[in-house]
Formats: C-alpha cells, structure tokens, sequence
C-alpha cells in the first residue's frame, strides 16, 4: 500500500485467500469470515477490497491514556509502572455482556478520534515516561498489522508492549503477533463451549490453543482474567475444572483474575457479582494450586495483593492500583525465605499509583 493509503487507516494484510466462488475469506480468526467485494467482516476493521483483505483502522485510535500497568490487570509484569493504552475500533467476539461495547462495537469512524504513527506513539510513551504500551479496549488481533508496527517502534525505546485480548486468533497469526509481544493478559471468558458460543458467538478451543502456545512457545509473560457473571460462569464446577485446566496445562504460576461484572450492553438483566462469589473464585483456585489468584473490579485489598506461595508472606499489597508494600528483593525473591516470585520485575515497584492521564498524541508528532 502506498503511504497515503496508510493516511486513510487502510493497508494490505496476508492472512486470507481467494474462494472458487469469488470471496475472499479472512484467516485471522476462527471465525474464517468470507467476503464479497466491499464486504466488512465481523470484525469490522478487515474488508474486501479489490480482491484483497485489507487493514481500514491502520493509525487511527479511539483515544490514548496513560495507566497503571495493575489496571490491564497485570499484576506481576513491571508492578507499579505507567502504561500508555490505546484501542480502535471493532471486535472479533460479540460478547453479549461487552464492557467496553462503545468502542469495540462501533460502526462510526468518527469513534477513531485520534491518529498517530507507530513511531510517535513510542516517543509518547517514552516522554511520558510509560514501561509499556498496551493494545487494549478493543481486542489488538484484529489490528495486528498496526500493534505490530508500533512494537516494533517500541523496542527501539526500550518500551515493552502488552495485549489485552481475547486469544481468538488461528494459528499462523497467532505466531507472528506474539513474537512482538512482551505481556499480554487473555480473557479466558468461561469454560464452557456452550458459555462461548451462546454468549460470545466464538468458541473455547482457539483460545485454550493460544494459551498453550503462550506458555509453551513463548517467552510471553501472560495473566489471565474471567469476568464472572452470576447464574452463567460462577458455579463451583465450572470454576473447578477452569483451574484445573490451568494448573496442568499451563502451571501454576500463571495469575488467575477473577473480576466483577456490572449489567451491560445487552445483559442487563443480569445482577452484579457479589464480592464473596469473587472470593469463592479466587479460593477454589488456590485450592487446585494456582499460586496467584486475584479479585478484581471491588475493593478488596486481600484478593488485590500478591502472597508468597512458600511462606505466605505479603510480596505486593495493594489497594485497589496503589501499590503500598512491597517485599521483593531485587532478584524478584520474598525477602523472607527467598522464594522466587513469578513475573517480570525491576528492583523497586514503580510509583505511577492509580492516575488516569488522557493524552493527545499530535502534541508529540514529529
């Protein structure tokens, strides 16, 4: 594509083939969508164009925000530390409960309020003094192309980059995209197919295929969330043979979150999660061996801090994302009997605490 088609958020893409018929099927996810001319997929973001699948959404942005890195959540890569967040638009699931539906289920452009290069948004991150950049609110697979590019702009930074997704992705793309991943944080949505199918319109596999290629493929620090949802992924059952799953497959030291849902989108018939059942998730967890197990979206200083699974001493307390202790050496080891904690550390905890810091990205274009 020539640069000012790039302008226009289009550029070409490789993964997807002609059909005898004369479609074009995407081969980015599962979902295998197979277009006819000017057709847009599911996702929204990839279209037939003359023939070809194409990027629309390449540089364009719903908004950028620098965060706490606690907020993605990831818990155990660079405690602390600022991280500048941005998405576009569309998604590849449709999850009826979506929280972030404004954006990921946008079909206006003019959602896409912001622009920048891969190259400017890495000298943002690095003025602004962020450890990472993280492709989040919508799910980045379905504009890898442009997360990418600007990884690739990162690491002459030195500045790490982080997906927020949902692991639906197939196999060859899924390869290439993680290769310029540092931390992601996957949506493990429940653990049923049913759950999926019915509530998400994916299916289980694909994910469960990505997290094994993340732990046994990758050198990826990866965390995991479910949002729990009354009377459709909290049973005991259910929550047992999720971690389970985990534990055998992909070890213990990979971080469960287990986090508050609140009526939404097209589930507001639904009540809110009470905290005890997060509490119940979290135990059942650590019971089947998950070494960090969290609670998420209440305040809940016990369920939010990481314990040493030797001694059971406090490693990171934290109140909501302020981090207010933090008992690891600079080997990443409990002070008190020198476990190893899993995870990627500096030798102190950063002091970014909970700000939220909106950021335009002109005011740093070159």
């Amino acid at each position: 594509m020539v640069e000012a088609e790039k302008l226009d958020g289009v550029v070409a893409t490789k993964y997807w083939h002609t059909l005898k018929d004369g479609r074009v099927q995407c081969d980015v996810c599962p979902r295998f969508c197979k277009l006819h001319e000017g057709q847009r997929g599911l996702c929204f973001v990839r279209a037939n164009r003359n023939g070809e699948i194409v990027l629309t959404t390449y540089g364009r942005s719903s908004g950028y925000c620098v965060d706490p890195i606690e907020k993605k959540p990831l818990n155990h890569f660079l405690p602390g530390t600022p991280v500048l967040s941005f998405g576009t638009a569309g998604c590849n699931l449709a999850c009826k409960f979506c929280q972030n539906w404004d954006i990921s289920k946008s079909r206006e452009f003019d959602t896409l309020a912001d622009a920048a290069s891969p190259e400017t948004i890495a000298r943002a991150a690095h003025e602004l003094g962020c450890r990472s950049v993280a492709y989040t609110y919508n799910d980045p697979v379905i504009f890898m192309e442009y997360a990418i590019d600007v990884a690739k702009a990162c690491r002459e930074h030195d500045i790490k980059s982080v997906a927020v997704t949902a692991g639906y992705i197939t196999d060859e793309p899924r390869r290439e995209f993680y290769q310029y991943m540092d931390a992601a944080n996957v949506d493990l949505k429940a653990f049923t197919e049913e759950f999926y199918w019915k509530i998400t319109g994916a299916h289980l596999q694909p994910v469960l295929d990505t997290l094994k290629h993340l732990k046994h493929e990758t050198n990826v620090w990866f965390e995991l969330t479910t949002l729990i949802i009354p009377g459709h992924n909290d049973s005991d059952k259910e929550l047992n043979t999720m971690t389970e799953w985990v534990v055998e497959n992909l070890g213990p030291d990979v971080p469960m979150h287990f986090t508050a849902f609140h009526p939404d989108w097209k589930m507001m018939n639904v009540p809110p999660t009470p905290p005890e059942t997060l509490t119940r998730a979290r135990r059942i967890a650590m019971e089947n061996g998950v070494r960090y197990a969290y609670t998420g979206n209440v305040h809940d200083e016990d369920g939010g801090s990481t314990y040493c699974h030797q001694c059971g001493g406090r490693l990171i307390g934290r109140d909501w994302y302020v981090i207010t202790e933090w008992n690891l050496d600079e080997h990443g080891r409990c002070r008190s009997c020198k476990t190893a904690c899993a995870g990627v550390f500096e030798d102190k905890a950063g002091t970014w605490g909970a700000k939220r810091l909106p950021v335009r990205l002109e005011n740093f274009a070159a």
